[in-house]
């Protein structure tokens, strides 16, 4: 059986599959010695050999999938050239490698996902799935109706209005406001952004969910895998067993 060359490289745990076609496209992949750019090559898996940056890579046949409760503290990278603690220092040596799903910055906690599987990357990421992601937000001052109904109709950042959201005050005072916020997209420090346009600003963010997949219990630092039917449901229905 042969596989496309990003299917052959998203199942070898190299991030998801727009990233994979990135490392083809910039001519860091050879297939068999020769250097390969095209997306549409075919590759056998038990006969050819790839390699990424001049290391062999191989698919692997687990599929590991983690979910970690991120503290505060850790950035989300395998290594840091400040010296600064990694998601990756709190996870064991698994038996292929594995990759964030997306990000939560420096000072953000909770549910991270980690999977070796590129094709789930894609699925939780690709603006197209429009995967719901839930936070419990912190931010100062009494926000106001006003204040709430922008942020559920889409607030202008410098990249684009948001989509809309769904936002709830669990907890408001003069100082402080207490959010439950879903958003379905994923851009870069998206919900401090949000925050701030509205003049105000977050002093703490979690994420307790992700798709229907919910942190739960699980206790800040530590991680499981998930169960069979957790990742099934991830899953396009297409791609379901």
């Amino acid at each position: 059986m042969s596989l496309r060359i990003n299917s052959f490289l998203a199942r070898s745990g190299l991030g998801s599959r727009r990233h994979v076609e990135s490392l083809v496209t910039g001519g860091r992949v050879t297939v068999n010695g020769a250097v390969c750019t095209d997306l549409a090559t075919q590759v056998r898996p038990d006969m050819d050999e790839v390699r990424v940056n001049g290391k062999q890579v191989r698919p692997t046949r687990e599929r590991i999938c983690v979910m970690l409760n991120k503290p505060p503290g850790y950035v989300v990278s395998a290594r840091d050239e400040f010296g600064r603690k990694t998601v990756f220092d709190l996870l064991p040596q698994f038996p292929a490698p594995v990759h964030a799903v997306g990000r939560l910055d420096r000072d953000s906690e909770g549910l991270l996902l980690l999977t070796s599987d590129g094709n789930l990357s894609q699925r939780l990421l690709h603006p197209s799935h429009k995967v719901e992601k839930t936070y419990k937000v912190t931010c100062t001052g009494r926000l106001t109706r006003e204040n709430i109904e922008t942020l559920r109709n889409g607030v202008a950042l410098d990249d684009g209005k948001t989509l809309p959201a769904r936002v709830f005050i669990k907890q408001r005072s003069e100082t402080k406001t207490v959010l439950r916020m879903v958003i379905r997209e994923g851009r870069n420090r998206q919900i401090r952004r949000m925050i701030e346009a509205i003049g105000s600003s977050v002093t703490s963010l979690k994420r307790l969910q992700v798709g229907t997949l919910k942190l739960g219990r699980l206790p800040a630092g530590m991680w499981r895998p998930l169960m069979p039917r957790e990742i099934e449901q991830l899953l396009p229905r297409k791609d379901r067993l």
